[in-house]
């Protein structure tokens, strides 16, 4: 959970850089033109794999080389607060910044981003997967540029598993019972049991939620508060749900299976697990409806001081939303890809996981919220979950002692 590019209008650069793309964006380019054209540096901050960043850098730097633009990818321990502290600051900030979508409504509010309809004509968006473009929609603004999206998907080991995985979550909390001997150090289904966003999926999946788009939190409606006690039958099977627990569980070859993301793909194959996937959505709940899991989108954004720098910027996305791009975060890196020609690719479309991802978002994910008030909900879900789950707190008692404390939490940042 933690952790946790459309195209070029000019026949010039279409020849000379990314062969197949096509171009939303207005503008033109000569050879002349280019030659003439002062140097841009652009420097990009992220938290993210630094491999994958500087494969993006080397993709637009050799497609805008004749552009003379270059783009710089630097990383960040603690992105968010380093953008907090100087995305304002055109000497000692970046020009941009690449980090998950939820992080966009407190760089809106504190005036760090651009819009980016400042850079972008519309139809640029509509070569990527909706949801992908609303998640990093802020009041009705855009904000953020996708290149990849994320979700929690069940994972198995294959060689563990026994039967065909089943389609409702009862069956799979009575896989779970059947198959999970802690004594004996095994495990037939584990997740992160006492974290909100784990533990998402079956609150939005039963209609509650942690928080809506109006900053409320909802933890004792009765909806949420189903999902809490339906989640508390499978604690009992799933270790003490803490995440360096449940994954070494999975990867030291002591559970069947495990609800986590593709940020755990690495270390699944540098154990030798013979992996299979399956998106949450082919899961249904005692209501008849699908899980619900958050996805997490990671997209570029800009700094305001850099739209001085913008037509070099939209270039930079130009390149960012290419089928070449697209497929190469999918090929290289197991990413699933936010532009909708990199599915044009059979490469893209039989890996699995991908897939899988992608199932989950066309069939119930929906966005983390990116407003700001979301940053304090973690503390008060976590709360809730590990008093009813660990502790044996009463359900309703806990969730009007946790609304009250989110409903604090949120007063106190206004």
């Amino acid at each position: 959970m933690k952790r946790s590019l459309i195209l070029f209008s000019s026949a010039f650069l279409f020849s000379l850089v990314l062969t197949g793309c096509q171009n939303p964006a207005a503008g033109t380019s000569s050879a002349a033109s280019a030659s003439a054209a002062a140097p841009v540096d652009l420097v990009v901050w992220h938290d993210n794999d630094d491999t994958l960043m500087k494969a993006i850098e080397t993709k637009v730097n050799t497609a805008l080389s004749a552009d003379k633009i270059t783009l710089h990818c630097v990383k960040k321990a603690g992105v968010q607060d380093q953008v907090k502290l100087y995305g304002n600051d055109a000497t000692n900030g970046p020009d941009m910044f690449f980090e998950a979508h939820d992080a966009i409504g407190v760089f809106a509010q504190m005036g760090i981003v651009a819009p980016l309809s400042d850079i972008l004509p519309d139809s640029y968006f509509n070569a990527f997967l909706k949801t992908t473009i609303d998640a990093g929609t802020y009041k009705n603004v855009r904000y953020m540029v996708p290149l990849y999206f994320e979700s929690l998907l069940f994972m198995y080991n294959k060689d563990l598993w026994k039967g065909a995985v089943p389609s409702t979550t009862d069956d799979l909390l009575a896989y779970a019972e059947a198959n999970t001997d802690a004594n004996a150090g095994m495990y037939g289904v584990l997740n992160q049991h006492t974290g909100a966003y784990n533990v998402a999926p079956l609150i939005n999946g039963y209609g509650g939620y942690i928080i809506n788009n109006d900053a409320k939190p909802g933890l004792n409606l009765q909806a949420t508060k189903d999902a809490v006690s339906y989640n508390k039958r499978f604690s009992a099977y799933q270790s003490d749900g803490e995440y360096n627990t449940v994954t070494t569980l999975f990867t030291e070859k002591k559970a069947h299976s495990i609800i986590s993301g593709p940020w755990l793909v690495s270390s699944i194959k540098a154990a030798g697990i013979n992996l299979g996937t399956k998106p949450l959505s082919s899961f249904k709940l005692p209501n008849g409806r699908p899980l619900c899991p958050y996805i997490g989108v990671q997209s570029f954004g800009v700094c305001k001081h850099a739209l001085a720098k913008k037509a070099a910027i939209a270039k930079v996305f130009n390149v960012i939303a290419s089928k070449e791009v697209g497929v190469g975060m999918a090929k290289d890196f197991g990413c699933t890809p936010a532009v909708l020609a990199a599915y044009e690719d059979s490469s893209v479309t039989s890996n699995e996981m991908i897939a899988n991802t992608k199932e989950t978002i066309a069939t119930s994910a929906i966005p983390m919220p990116n407003i700001p008030e979301m940053s304090v909900m973690w503390g008060p879900v976590s709360n809730l979950l590990t008093n009813v789950n660990l502790k044996g707190a009463d359900v309703n008692t806990e969730a009007e002692v946790q609304q009250k404390a989110a409903e604090q939490a949120i007063a106190d940042m206004h």
